[in-house]
Order: structure tokens, then C-alpha cells, then sequence
């Protein structure tokens, strides 16, 4: 998980106010999720929502640079050296079958049973209509490009 940085090293570039209030939204959900208590739920369970909001950041910043094209390459190169989003991330969103990548948790097969990928990650015609399923690291009930 990137650690986000609250003083900056260096100055922004130019469009940096167009994101800042949705970065800074994300920082304030983030610092929410860190002191909510977790005696509740499941070992397992506790990182989900981390995991959850480092993905909505990341996917943020990339569709408004690869999708959409609002900013600059300057200012996304800025969020990704400043640690805002999770360059390894997008890196794998940029590759076929990996378009709806969830974590990077999911395709480490260290993390695995059986040394495979995540339930997650198989196409949901391959599997049972009826089953109910969901990644046990981030919760992700499907991010197969094959569905």
C-alpha cells in the first residue's frame, strides 16, 4: 500500500487543483478506515477497504489520464512519483487481461492456495451460476476480463 505523503517535496503542476479535492477526499476516507475498529471482523476482512480505496485513487487518476485525457502527463507522472496512486497497479491495468485488475494480491500466486490465481480472477461463465463467491483479500466478486 503507497504511503500517502501530506507535505510535498516538490510543487505541483499545472492542474493540480482540478484533482486535489478528490485526492484529499480519498485521504480523508483513508485516515476513516485506518482508526474505525476492526474487533468485529475477520482477520482477512480488516485490509479490504484499504484495498478498496487504493484501487478507486488509482483507477481515479488513470481514467482521468488514459480515458478521458483531462491532465497532463506532467501532473499524472507527479501523482505517481508523490505516491498518490499505485504505479504498479495502472502499470498492469495497461495490459490485456488486466483491465479490471482489482489488487495486485489477487495475481500473486505466492498468496494462493494451490500456487493459482484468485477466484476472482476466473471468468464468471467458468464458473457456477448459483455459487456465490468473493476474493478473501479484497472482496472483489469478479475482475476477469473474460465475463
Amino acid at each position: 500500500m503507497p504511503k500517502i505523503r501530506t507535505l510535498r517535496t516538490r510543487k505541483p503542476p499545472e492542474g493540480w487543483d482540478l484533482i486535489e479535492p478528490a485526492l484529499e477526499e480519498f485521504t480523508k476516507q483513508m485516515r476513516e478506515i485506518e482508526v474505525a475498529p476492526s474487533e468485529s471482523r475477520r482477520k482477512v476482512e480488516m485490509l479490504r477497504p484499504i484495498h478498496q480505496l487504493n484501487h478507486q485513487r488509482s483507477k481515479y487518476i488513470y481514467n482521468l489520464f488514459y480515458k478521458k485525457h483531462e491532465i497532463s502527463r506532467e501532473l499524472y507522472e507527479y501523482c505517481l512519483q508523490e505516491k498518490y496512486v499505485d504505479a504498479v497497479l495502472i502499470a498492469k491495468w495497461k495490459k490485456p487481461g488486466f483491465e479490471k485488475l482489482c489488487c495486485l494480491m489477487c495475481i500473486q500466486k505466492t498468496n494462493q492456495n494451490f500456487s493459482t490465481s484468485c477466484i476472482c480472477r476466473v471468468p464468471k461463465d467458468k464458473l457456477d451460476e448459483n455459487r456465490l463467491f468473493e476474493c478473501r483479500h479484497c472482496g472483489c466478486r469478479g475482475c476477469s476480463s473474460g465475463d
